[in-house]
């Protein structure tokens, strides 16, 4: 056996593949999350489902991440990142077999409800394993590989009906394509478990910071910084994800647009934030300006919604907007979080941030679904879209005043190093 004393630190090519390789349960992840909003139309006009309907099968996902995201933190922590990433990327590949058997709406509901138990939390272990990794080594660049490969899931399934559209004849071969992809869940899960083991017996890894014994008021304790990104986070997931879950469905209603071009439409914002979300996320490692680079986003993401239903412009304008502003803020808010917290707590504090992250876009993903109802949004209907995208816009307005707050709170005495880069 190898003494500690002369073990080194894992070699940067090693820590890079751990990265690659750990990524691809992320990319499978995201795939299955973002496979319901290209058939959103088949199965309104197949099923009978309402847009209601439609957008429940997301809020489901977070209604169950709310959940268990209470306690993934603390499990996470203690059971290992190893662990966690394999039982819940397991966990998200047999959610997407489950969503895929029937047309029921109510089993299509529990394999979302199973997918929300799975995803997030394997979100938040990756998140946890990538601080342990990269923390003080471009942490900021690492998180914006593992969102660039993430987002690939996305894109690829924004894409579906265009690379795949010999699936898209009915609205379950989609689903079950979407279980096919999904199984890199538990092959990045099995590849982390392997690579980290390994790396445990021939490396010098550091010793891990004793667990917090989780106490629920203690949540609260989180400083003020925290807690200002934690409430840009989901004013800002809130606007970009509902939006996305009835996007497709959007340009094809509100723009005439065919399924493969609005599924490219919708990939334009994930192609974005894929080219520019790594490429951020070092120039934060690098210039600091961490909370200034954030309110900048969140001044972007301000007009979007409304140029895209007032506006005689191109689509592409604010749709690159959103794609920058998509990159911007991912890309620093999460890794922003290492800088805020206590190694032996991370996972407590990403699986909050998650959770309430989750809340809003549960509460929104619904809401929306429910504007465009009552307002009867349709192709014959495209104004119906107006009250929804109003909705939008006022959870920017929002998120850009936490973002200043946040600024302003970090310019001070009580800054924790987020607007200083490498020195």
């Amino acid at each position: 056996m190898i003494n500690n004393e002369i073990k080194k630190a894992p070699s940067p090519f090693y820590r890079w593949s751990v990265l690659i390789l750990v990524s691809l349960a992320m990319f499978g992840n995201y795939y299955i999350y973002d496979s319901i909003a290209p058939i959103a139309d088949m199965l309104k006009s197949a099923l009978g489902f309402s847009d209601v309907d439609i957008g429940s099968l997301y809020s489901i996902y977070s209604f169950a991440a709310v959940f268990i995201l209470i306690i993934s933190g603390p499990i996470i922590d203690r059971i290992g990142v190893k662990a966690s990433i394999l039982i819940f990327g397991t966990i998200s590949s047999i959610a997407a077999l489950v969503t895929a058997l029937s047309s029921e709406y109510y089993v299509m509901l529990a394999g979302r409800l199973m997918l929300g138990f799975g995803a997030e939390p394997l979100i938040v272990a990756i998140t946890t394993a990538l601080a342990k990794w990269f923390k003080g080594k471009e942490l900021g660049f690492a998180f914006g590989i593992n969102l660039t490969i993430a987002r690939l899931g996305s894109f690829a399934a924004d894409w579906s009906p265009t690379w795949g559209s010999s699936f898209y004849n009915n609205w379950s071969d989609p689903l079950y394509v979407a279980f096919i992809i999904g199984l890199t869940c538990v092959i990045g899960g099995l590849t982390y478990w392997f690579m980290e083991s390994y790396a445990e017996r021939n490396y010098e890894l550091g010793e891990a910071a004793e667990t917090d014994k989780f106490v629920f008021s203690e949540m609260f304790n989180f400083e003020k910084s925290f807690w200002y990104i934690v409430i840009l986070c989901v004013t800002f997931y809130s606007a970009v994800f509902p939006f996305r879950t009835f996007a497709i469905k959007f340009y094809m209603e509100a723009h005439g647009a065919s399924r493969e071009f609005a599924g490219q439409l919708n990939s334009a914002l994930i192609f974005a934030s894929m080219i520019a979300t790594p490429l951020f996320g070092l120039l934060a490692d690098k210039i600091g300006k961490r909370a200034t680079m954030m309110m900048f986003g969140s001044i972007l993401i301000l007009p979007v919604y409304l140029m895209l239903v007032y506006s005689g412009i191109t689509l592409y304008v604010p749709i690159i907007m959103l794609g920058i502003a998509f990159s911007l803020i991912p890309a620093i808010m999460w890794p922003s979080v290492a800088y805020l917290v206590k190694q032996n707590r991370l996972g407590t504090a990403y699986s909050i941030m998650t959770l309430i992250q989750q809340i809003g876009v549960f509460a929104f993903n619904y809401l929306l679904g429910w504007s465009n109802d009552i307002s009867g949004a349709s192709a014959e209907n495209p104004g119906g879209y107006a009250m929804g995208m109003w909705i939008l816009s006022i959870l920017g307005i929002i998120g850009f005043i936490f973002a200043y707050l946040l600024r302003r709170e970090e310019k001070s005495e009580n800054g924790h190093g987020l607007e200083v880069g490498m020195k």
